[in-house]
């Protein structure tokens, strides 16, 4: 999995925005940026859509992967995810699994097999 889940614990081969960049999917992009909007009460455009992972060390990425607090703190401490934290779960990343409890069951399988 390593380079496919982000630091959080989220899967980024199940991300609609890196399938659509994986497949180069202009409708792809178009339906999650119309969704993502609606969803988080923002105004995301289809060329938002872009995103390799956020453990990719090359570009594009997604614009909140790029200010996430839960990525950068990760990325501050080596890790390729949160996991591998002695402080693991901590606030922020609790406070995400009410969100997302699909990526606590990742980590918890990551520092299981650790």
């Amino acid at each position: 999995m390593g380079l496919y889940v982000s630091p959080c614990g989220l899967n980024c081969l199940a991300c609609p925005a890196f399938k659509a960049t994986r497949d180069n999917d202009d409708d792809a992009r178009r339906m999650v940026a119309a969704d993502w909007s609606k969803l988080y009460k923002s105004d995301i455009k289809p060329e938002d859509i872009n995103c390799m992972g956020c453990n990719s060390s090359e570009p594009p990425l997604f614009h909140y992967c790029q200010i996430c607090q839960i990525r950068s703190c990760a990325q501050g401490f080596g890790f390729v995810t949160c996991a591998e934290c002695e402080q693991y779960p901590c606030d922020k990343l609790s406070a995400f699994f009410g969100f997302a409890p699909e990526a606590r069951n990742t980590l918890d399988r990551i520092r299981s097999e650790n």
